[in-house]
This record gives C-alpha cells, sequence and structure tokens, in this order.
C-alpha cells in the first residue's frame, strides 16, 4: 500500500457500515480520502477521531443521486486535492418488496443509487485520472453476492437486478479500458451477509431486533470486507482482481 500513501480517494457512503471502515483504513494508509455521504455529520465525527492517522478524511455532503451535486463534488476534489486517484463506489440502497407489490418510484430509488450514481461517479473519477495522465489509478465496485445469483429471498429481487447490472458493468468497464490500452483496474467485491445497519434500513428493525438477526445467522463485520479490499487495491499494478465473492461461514 505504500505507494497509495498520500493519494486520494473517494468513498462513497461514508457515514456508516462498510464505507466508514474502508475510509477508517485508508487514512490509516496515510491516504488523503474524501468521504462522500449524505449523513456528513457522521463522517465529520469519524474524521474527528482520525485526526493524527497517516492520512486524512475530508468529509463532503453529496447527495450522489443528485448529477449535479456529483459533478460538484468532483469539481471540488479537483480544487482542492488535484483529482481522485480511486473510487471507491460503496453506496447503495435495498428496499425490501416483492417484484409485484414493488413501485416504480422505489424500482428507480435503487436503480439511481446503485447503478446510475455508481456509472456517474465512475465516469468522473476515471476522467479526472486521464486528465491528469494517472494510469495507475483504480475503481472499486462494492458489488453483492447477490450480484452473482438470484436467492429465493422474498422481497430482494430487484435490489439483486441492480447488482447483477454492477457484476455487468465491471466488465463492460474493464473491456473499455482495455480497448484504450489503459493502465486504470476496476474491481469489484461482492460480499454476503455483513453485519452493519443494512437491514435497519432495509427492514425497518429496531437495533435490537437487527442485532438478534444477525446473531442466529453467519455473518461478516465490515473490516471483513475492507481487508479484501485492501488485498485488491494493495496487488501490484500489473495485477487487476477483476471480482471478489465474499461468503459467511
Amino acid at each position: 500500500m505504500e505507494r497509495w500513501s498520500g493519494r486520494v480517494a473517494l468513498v462513497t457512503g461514508a457515514s456508516a457500515g462498510i464505507g466508514a471502515s474502508v475510509a477508517r483504513r485508508l487514512v490509516a494508509e496515510g491516504m488523503r480520502v474524501v468521504g462522500a455521504a449524505r449523513r456528513v455529520e457522521r463522517v465529520q465525527a469519524l474524521a474527528d477521531e482520525l485526526k493524527g492517522q497517516p492520512g486524512t478524511l475530508i468529509p463532503i455532503k453529496c447527495d450522489i443521486t443528485k448529477d449535479d451535486q456529483v459533478v460538484s463534488m468532483f469539481a471540488r476534489i479537483k480544487r482542492e486535492l488535484g483529482g481522485v486517484d480511486v473510487c471507491v463506489n460503496n453506496a447503495g440502497l435495498a428496499v425490501f418488496k416483492d417484484l409485484l407489490e414493488g413501485s416504480p418510484e422505489e424500482w428507480r430509488r435503487m436503480l439511481d443509487l446503485n447503478v446510475v450514481a455508481l456509472c456517474l461517479c465512475t465516469r468522473e473519477a476515471v476522467a479526472s485520472m486521464r486528465e491528469r495522465g494517472v494510469d495507475d489509478g483504480h475503481v472499486i465496485h462494492l458489488n453483492s453476492i447477490t450480484g452473482h445469483y438470484i436467492p429465493e429471498l422474498p422481497g430482494f429481487h430487484f435490489y439483486c437486478g441492480t447488482k447483477q447490472m454492477v457484476t455487468t458493468l465491471t466488465e463492460a468497464l474493464r473491456l473499455e479500458l482495455r480497448r484504450a490500452n489503459s493502465k486504470i483496474r476496476i474491481s469489484s467485491i461482492s460480499p454476503g451477509r455483513v453485519e452493519t445497519e443494512f437491514v435497519v434500513n432495509t427492514y425497518g428493525m429496531s437495533q435490537d431486533a437487527a442485532q438478534q438477526f444477525y446473531q442466529e445467522r453467519p455473518r461478516m463485520q465490515a473490516d471483513d470486507i475492507t481487508d479484501s479490499l485492501i488485498h485488491v487495491l494493495a496487488a501490484p499494478p500489473h495485477v487487476q482482481i477483476h471480482d471478489v465473492l465474499i461468503w459467511p461461514l
């Protein structure tokens, strides 16, 4: 990870869960990390906690489903930090509804965040790298194990569809970058069940109910996923780890 020290990473959805874990670790590795989130006060609290670490965490309030906010965020990063070298597309959303019960509004919310915002952040990040002649940059999508199969889980199938799109878009971007003779890397990390705020946000569970839910099932912690992300990012520049599937035991 030495070659990333002092360089700039963007982490979306950095206010909690895997995003917060990734931001914390990248700061510890000496990177200048832009933590983007709607709940920016939580990123600021993390930034205060991380003062004195080798790197820094810079909170930016951004709803990445708003195109103008994304473009403004990248303009600010260029102005204040030079540009993005690593883009971690972590933000995601699930609405717990069967396909025959969901609404177009709910489907669009998932598509806007899980797919469109991911593509826009990726486009802007790669443009930032190319503009500065950075040919060893890295884009990492936080995907899901459901991006690779369809579980028999009621209410989850449209979400699975958005993650299957992320799997396709990962390979599509790899092909586009290779066609352009670029050494910029693209990776997807696809975890199974991780103990985060996901079930509280998706199912509307209380904190106590969520704790019981996780205790009764195999699960991983956010830091487990971050460990795999660091492995992907630390690979030599001539090595691309394309997709990592992570199951809890």
